[in-house]
């Protein structure tokens, strides 16, 4: 049981630093070129270089926070799980 409220609270905290995350990339984005960020990078008006440039920094950002939350809650899980001594 245990296992399950871990893995589940591992889950949300994911999550909810992925949304804060696209966030400050969303904030990020505008910042930098004054434009909003590309809602959908396929759409043909978007300009293929900012649609790239989107995907890439998009991407890396999302996968950095979402491992670094992820190992952040595994570890409290694990610290609140153990046995007292």
């Amino acid at each position: 049981m245990a296992s399950k409220v871990g893995s589940g609270f591992t889950s949300v905290a994911t999550l909810g630093a992925v949304v804060l995350a696209k966030k400050g990339l969303d904030r990020s984005w505008r910042a930098a070129t004054g434009k909003r960020p590309p809602a959908n990078p396929a759409d043909p008006d978007v300009e293929l270089k900012d649609a790239l440039i989107w995907a890439v920094f998009s991407a890396a950002g999302i996968t950095v926070v979402r491992s670094l939350a992820a190992r952040r809650a595994a570890s409290y899980v694990a610290r609140s799980t153990a046995p007292r001594t």
